[in-house]
Order: C-alpha cells, then sequence, then structure tokens
C-alpha cells in the first residue's frame, strides 16, 4: 500500500510548499488537493459529506499555482488533484496548466477530475449541471489530443476548435495519467472510457471497490489501478482497503495552520509506519 496526503489548502492553512517537503521527508509519496472555484452564498444542493459545508470548501487555494509551489518544494512527490471540477475550466486553458505543472515538476502530475457535486457553482461558470457529464467526456477527449499532437483540433457538442498549436507538451508520456473521480455509473464509464486510474471517495466500501474492480476488468480495464482519498487514520479500513485493489490511500490531514498540521502529519506518518 502506498501512502498520500489529502487535504483542502487556504490561504490561513499551512502553506503548499511547506506540506511538500515535510510530507516527502515523512515518506508519503503523494499529496493530493481539492478545488472548488467559489461556493455560492444562496446554495440548495447538499454537501456529500452529509452536514454543514466546512469553512476551507469556501477558501481553497487554486490547485495549479499552489501544486507548483509545492513542485518546487519536492523532489519526489506526486502532484495530484483530488478532484479538478473540470466541467466548470475551460479545456485548453486546464490543458496547458497542466502539461506546464507536469514539466516544471518533472513529470509527477496525477490529474484526478471530477463532474462536480456543487449545481449553483456550475451555473455560475455557465454549466448546465444535466450535461456536465458529456462536457466532461469531450473535455478529456480533448484535452488528451492537445497533449499528444502538433497541431491539435476537436469538434464536439460541447468542446470544439480547430488547429491550434499549443506547447509545452507534458513530460510524462502520453500525458500524466488522468484519474477518474465518483463512483456512479456515469463514472466508471468514463473510467473504462478515459481513465488511467479510479479515484474512489473515501466512504466507498471495499466491496463497491472489488464490484467495480470486477466490472473493469469485464470491459477490458483490468489493471486499473485505484487511489482513494479522504481516509483517516483507521489501520482496519486500509487493510480491507489493501485486500480490495486498493494501490494508495490520500490519508486526510485536516486544514490547519502550520504547527497543528504538521503535527497531525507527524501522528499519520507514525500511523504508516506501523503499517509498513
Amino acid at each position: 500500500m502506498k501512502f498520500g496526503v489529502y487535504t483542502l489548502l487556504t490561504a490561513e492553512s499551512i502553506r503548499p510548499d511547506v506540506l511538500a517537503r515535510a510530507a516527502e521527508e515523512r515518506g508519503f509519496d503523494s499529496l493530493f488537493i481539492a478545488e472548488h472555484s467559489h461556493i455560492p452564498v444562496r446554495r440548495e444542493t447538499p454537501w456529500q459529506g452529509g452536514a454543514e459545508l466546512p469553512d476551507a470548501y469556501h477558501r481553497t487555494l487554486a490547485p495549479f499555482p499552489a501544486l507548483a509551489a509545492a513542485a518546487v518544494a519536492s523532489t519526489t512527490l506526486l502532484l495530484g488533484t483530488a478532484i479538478a471540477l473540470l466541467p466548470q475550466r475551460d479545456p485548453i486553458h486546464t490543458a496547458k496548466e497542466v502539461a506546464t505543472l507536469d514539466v516544471l515538476s518533472g513529470g509527477r502530475v496525477i490529474l484526478g477530475v471530477g463532474a462536480g457535486w456543487n449545481r449553483e457553482e456550475m451555473r455560475n461558470h455557465g454549466v448546465d449541471p444535466r450535461t456536465r457529464g458529456a462536457r466532461m467526456d469531450e473535455q478529456l477527449a480533448a484535452m488528451k489530443t492537445i497533449w499528444t499532437e502538433d497541431e491539435p483540433e476537436f469538434h464536439g457538442d460541447h468542446v470544439d476548435f480547430d488547429p491550434i498549436h499549443l506547447w509545452p507538451k507534458p513530460v510524462r508520456r502520453p500525458h500524466p495519467p488522468v484519474y477518474i473521480g465518483g463512483e456512479s455509473p456515469a463514472a466508471i464509464a468514463r473510467v473504462v472510457r478515459h481513465g488511467d486510474g479510479w479515484l474512489p471517495r473515501a466512504a466507498t466500501p471495499p466491496s463497491e471497490i472489488r464490484r467495480v474492480a470486477g466490472l473493469l476488468a469485464e470491459r477490458g480495464r483490468p489493471d486499473v489501478p485505484i487511489t482513494l482519498c479522504g481516509l483517516g487514520a483507521d489501520a482496519r479500513a486500509v487493510e480491507e482497503l489493501a485486500g480490495a485493489g486498493v494501490e494508495r490511500v490520500g490519508l486526510a490531514l485536516p486544514t490547519a495552520p502550520e504547527p497543528d498540521a504538521l503535527r497531525t502529519l507527524d501522528d499519520l506518518a507514525a500511523f504508516t509506519s506501523r503499517l509498513r
């Protein structure tokens, strides 16, 4: 089992460069951070966590500049999004940002993407929540075209552009691995079509992970790596997830100022050392 760190970073929390350096020194292999462009003041969509939306969700740093700071402060740490809200993003800008981060980090990017849950947030970006899945499918196909071709073009219902020049191309070939977030049938179908990995939520039970892994195998994707983010320090849960085929767990680091975050990181590192 590989262990990473998953957190929401804000201007009040530990800095991404400080966290990346500390995580790498303590033997974690990856850092995953969440994204929200904003949180609408008036919101009807319930948070999947089931309770009041934590304040950190209102204050998250933009993921790719934050991960660029993390890249400069580390040498081997994998740099991931869990998740980038792709339907709310322009695919050309996002392809360039991801490729730039991959170049600056020496090929250490994992792009975790998802369709998103906050319908009011999507609408503020001009995105119809009902079409976000179809939009995301086209965005993924278009971005891979941009990363792998010198004169890419794409023509779809939601993404449409004539041949362009866009550099840099990613260091990782053919492109940084794209991990698909979510457990819905549409998300699993997206893993089959577009995913280099699967990124289920922490609450996903091992039985469901086994079921999906079997389904992926039936559809010709038997070796899709699985990373699960947001789990607490629960040895039994880690053991069960490993038995279900999870390759990596991104352990939850609460959003906190540097001294508190480093103390918690020490506790998480001690927890992982007991499992190795």
